[in-house]
């Protein structure tokens, strides 16, 4: 990649999509800092969350800036994992990032997310919570800059495919 290309990529999509998995291996093959958007939660968030409270759009806000200013302040390659379920989260992390930002959207069925969050540990979001992640979530859409892809593979396969399409496209 060159650096007029865009280089600020978000992992998006619901709880156990397998952002982080993703992003962090992709971001080897692309010789990007990796960074884990949940990392970036206020306390208050990781609180609520851990109670089995869904944050409303008010919690996510000083979230998303702080992802937003993370790519901002990242002059090289970078990859976030990042849930960004609205297009409104979307455009918030956009307009504070001030640069073109690709959305990589890991799609899946509740029932396959819902087995991969069954044998996860030690993570802040219950898995009672999932089902308001799909109930909120926007679907990127053209105008947006995105890329969806299926996650009911491996691991691997997805991130071999991601590297492909990126290396081919920016």
């Amino acid at each position: 990649m060159q650096n007029s290309e865009t280089t600020k990529f978000i992992i998006m999509g619901v709880a156990g999509s397998g952002k982080s998995s993703v992003g962090k291996l992709l971001s080897i093959e692309l010789d990007a800092v990796f960074l884990d958007g949940d990392d970036m939660h206020p306390p208050e968030n990781i609180t609520k969350m851990s109670s089995e409270q869904p944050l409303d759009d008010d919690d996510r806000r000083p979230w998303l800036q702080n992802i937003g200013k993370a790519l901002k302040d990242k002059p090289d390659k970078i990859i976030i994992a990042c849930s960004a379920l609205k297009k409104i989260y979307r455009d918030l992390i956009r307009e504070t990032a001030g640069q073109d930002v690709i959305f990589i959207h890991l799609i899946g069925s509740l029932e396959l997310i819902k087995d991969r969050m069954a044998k996860r540990t030690g993570h802040f979001m219950p898995l009672s919570l999932l089902e308001s992640q799909f109930e909120i979530l926007e679907t990127p859409d053209k105008p947006e800059n995105f890329m969806p892809i299926d996650i009911d593979q491996p691991l691997e396969s997805i991130v071999e495919q991601l590297t492909q399409i990126i290396k081919n496209r920016c």
